[in-house]
């Protein structure tokens, strides 16, 4: 079971858990911890990458929805 369903709180942001996710694997990565590297900078270099396209088709996934319901009037 993914890290963020341990107790917390809802924040009530879009695809938050799988964002708390991705950002703790990046703080915990050996990349960040040994060798000094931003968070930004090991998601470049593909640390974390399933949590990272997961959190991207999370947030795509919002797009599509606003989508249809703005074009569901014309």
């Amino acid at each position: 079971m993914p890290k963020y369903y341990e107790d917390k709180k809802e924040d009530g942001q879009a695809c938050g858990g799988v964002r708390e996710d991705l950002r703790q694997c990046l703080l915990e990565s050996p990349c960040v911890l040994q060798e000094n590297k931003s968070p930004k900078q090991c998601l470049r270099e593909g640390h974390c990458r399933s949590l990272q396209m997961t959190f991207f088709a999370c947030k795509r996934s919002m797009v599509s929805v606003c989508v249809v319901f703005s074009t569901s009037g014309l």
